[in-house]
């Protein structure tokens, strides 16, 4: 692998940790709408990862930007639920030249059933005067910021230690000329 692949591998997570960390602000805000355009109250979402595409040659700087060019991120589905580190790392394969980092492979509704509560004033209250909200518990919500804000600092660091190497070693090839 170059030096410059350990970069977009970190790029490749700063984005998908992103993306976690906005479904997760998305969860926090929406925890007592009880009405949605689609009806019912709000669905917990969830981020779903996997190995970014091995034939997508995407920059640093692309990674960073949401996608190639620039672009928006593709969200698509795929079968897959392990995460790149799980798959790779933690299973004891190494690293190698197609490795390409993580990707979003789709930002899916949790299908808990929803709370109820008893307020029969309550504008979308049903006969029985409960109110459907969404089954979403701050405490889980936080411990998956925590996690995502870990993870991008992990790789932000990451990135950086690479950075410094690369500056050691444009300095060594400029005292050995």
């Amino acid at each position: 692998m170059n030096l410059f692949g350990v970069m977009n591998i970190s790029a490749s997570a700063l984005q998908a940790e992103r993306a976690r960390a906005e479904v997760v602000a998305s969860n926090m805000a929406n925890a007592e709408t009880t009405r949605t355009a689609e009806g019912g109250p709000y669905k917990r979402q969830q981020v779903v990862f996997e190995t970014a595409d091995a034939e997508a040659e995407q920059s640093f700087a692309s990674q960073l930007m949401g996608g190639a060019n620039g672009g928006p991120v593709k969200i698509g589905v795929n079968g897959s639920r392990q995460s790149f580190l799980h798959r790779n790392l933690m299973m004891g394969n190494d690293l190698d030249d197609s490795a390409q980092g993580v990707a979003v492979a789709a930002v899916v509704n949790d299908n808990g059933a929803p709370q109820k509560r008893y307020d029969p004033s309550h504008p979308d209250a049903g006969p029985d005067g409960y109110v459907e909200y969404p089954d979403i518990n701050p405490l889980t919500e936080m411990v998956d910021l925590m996690g995502a804000q870990r993870s991008y600092g992990l790789n932000a660091s990451a990135v950086q230690a690479e950075k410094s190497m690369i500056g050691t070693a444009i300095d060594l090839g400029r005292s050995t000329s």
